[in-house]
């Protein structure tokens, strides 16, 4: 099971990010993961730095790390333009690009409403996704956001991982029964025992947020 780590992007000064991504890379930490927000999830005022800039920044530092958004949310640009940004990403960092994608939800409605975007509903935030995917490469590693019935029926359908936020080995079992499955969430209270759980249950991934000794993280790889 590979190890992720999120950035800490909420904020106007990419330095902590880079600060972070400079120690997982040096910890032997697999790769790093931007949130796609314009504000931190119920926070609306507090600034976001936008996930693709840090990210291509970030894999031209440091060629250890493999980069991705967590996750690119299809509401909030264009399909062709979200193709376009993972595959500027790919030529900036070949072979290092997890094209990360989700849906979206009630929860970020407001962040659309704020730009201005019209508020898509299930049927064309799914018809989105599908797009997006077409006008990816093929060879390009994918991920879909674990969500409702439909959309984790297309993702299985491009044979893309689920990424299950904050999700129980439980869940993580029965899911991976039929795909590929990550984990992705907020550092677990007792680390060694989840992400054993979670490397048994399936995970391919696991994505911690939030404060942690990323050394102590990286011993921690099964």
């Amino acid at each position: 099971m590979k190890l992720g780590v999120v950035l800490p992007t909420f904020s106007t000064d990419p330095t902590a990010a880079f600060g972070i991504a400079a120690q997982a890379a040096k910890a032997g930490i697999d790769g790093v993961f931007a949130y796609d927000h314009i504000w931190p999830m119920g926070s609306p005022g507090r600034p976001a730095l936008a996930p693709f800039p840090v990210l291509a920044a970030v894999a031209t530092r440091f060629p250890n790390l493999i980069v991705a958004p967590l996750v690119a949310r299809v509401t909030l640009a264009e399909p062709e333009r979200i193709a376009q940004r993972f595959a500027t990403l790919e030529k900036i960092a070949p072979g290092r690009v997890i094209a990360a994608l989700g849906t979206g939800d009630s929860l970020s409605r407001d962040e659309e409403v704020a730009l201005g975007l019209p508020v898509a509903g299930a049927t064309e935030r799914r018809e989105r996704l599908r797009r997006v995917i077409e006008l990816l490469p093929e060879h390009m590693e994918k991920w879909c956001g674990g969500g409702g019935a439909e959309t984790n029926q297309i993702a299985r359908e491009f044979g893309m991982a689920l990424n299950l936020w904050d999700s129980t080995s439980t869940e993580l079992t029965v899911a991976a029964l039929d795909g590929p499955v990550c984990w992705a969430g907020p550092r677990p209270g007792n680390m060694a025992e989840a992400l054993r759980s979670y490397e048994e249950a399936g995970a391919t991934w696991a994505v911690v947020a939030g404060t942690v000794n990323l050394e102590v993280l990286a011993s921690l790889r099964g």
